[in-house]
């Protein structure tokens, strides 16, 4: 049995959830991968993988054996780069995952980690953020975009190497006597809001808590008409008219700024930032791709322009959105 290979069968079948799309990703058939995950069985002695009709889960004893995999290949990939590559020149795999509000901003960080390192290969997944906050601390996930504030929280070993605020915002239609016109927006009050039909994301996502606790501040409950996990169906659900408006980071909303129909609105009393950060594992090696992206961060300038997605020249000044994405600081990657 070959351990590297065999662990590596065993994480994409706990990404996966399945034998047959694990097998596929793996590019071997479903039977090698079961084989391979019955040896690991029986090297180490224990049931790793909870079996019925379907793929049921892990073992406790599967979820350390899955966790010490991602130590494992998180460094075998590190010392392949190293062994490989030149400094000046890094490349290779690099997983970035971020929650579903900053993927514009993550979107916007990985063409320009491409752009400064064309050898790297970025995957980039939309993740919760106790998922996440495994996946640093396994060393399965090279780095992060999420809520800066959770890691020390929760004591999460992980680093905050860059940050930035966002403003939570209202985004609605437009009434149609003023489609397409400049116009100042007036700001709104959050108990304000609250009567509106809402579409909001559901209530397992950390933003919906930080949503929540915002109308509670401001005294009132909210009942929204509509809800989903997906920040794509969120947008279009106010574009479509399937909801009156959304409150979202300034960041998300922002991206709807060229649809003549839109509109964001600033919310006030209480007014809601929230610092989000780049996020990298705490201990182990760092991969070449780990090291060339955390000091592009390190760059002030280069990271402030990176989280002004779109640039600023692109941001009517007249809009709520202006300030979405203020940075905060800027981190090393020693």
């Amino acid at each position: 049995m070959n351990l590297l290979d065999a662990m590596r069968y065993l994480s994409a079948l706990a990404q996966a959830r399945h034998f047959g799309r694990a097998a596929e990703a793996c590019h071997i058939t479903q039977p090698a991968l079961s084989n391979a995950i019955r040896a690991l069985e029986q090297e180490f002695g224990v049931t790793i993988v909870r079996r019925g009709r379907q793929y049921e889960g892990l073992t406790p004893e599967g979820e350390r054996v899955l966790a010490s995999a991602h130590r494992m290949l998180h460094e075998r990939e590190a010392l392949r780069q190293e062994l490989g590559q030149a400094r000046a020149a890094p490349g290779g795999p690099l997983l970035l995952a971020c929650v579903p509000t900053a993927l514009p901003v993550a979107a916007r960080l990985v063409a320009r980690l491409r752009a400064a390192h064309p050898a790297l290969r970025p995957t980039l997944r939309s993740l919760s953020s106790p998922e996440i906050e495994t996946g640093l601390e396994e060393l399965s996930i090279d780095l992060a975009l999420g809520y800066a504030d959770r890691i020390g929280e929760r004591g999460v070993r992980a680093r905050v190497a860059a940050s930035y605020r966002e403003r939570h915002v209202l985004l609605r239609r437009r009434e149609p006597s003023g489609a397409g016109r400049r116009r100042r927006i007036a700001p709104m009050r959050w108990r304000e809001a609250a009567a509106l039909p809402l579409g909001l994301l559901t209530p397992e996502m950390h933003n919906r808590h930080i949503v929540d606790a915002a109308f509670a501040q401001a005294g009132v409950a909210v009942r929204p008409v509509f809800e989903t996990n997906s920040v794509l169906a969120l947008l279009l659900a106010v574009h479509e008219g399937a909801v009156a408006a959304s409150v979202m980071p300034g960041v998300l909303a922002g991206q709807a700024r060229r649809d003549a129909q839109l509109e964001i609105v600033p919310l006030v009393e209480p007014e809601v930032t929230v610092t989000m950060g780049l996020l990298a594992p705490q201990g182990g090696r760092l991969s070449l791709a780990q090291q060339a992206a955390l000091g592009c961060v390190a760059d002030a300038r280069w990271w402030h322009e990176t989280v002004e997605v779109g640039g600023t020249e692109a941001v009517d000044a007249m809009d709520a959105a202006v300030h979405h994405s203020a940075p905060l600081s800027d981190g090393s990657p020693t």
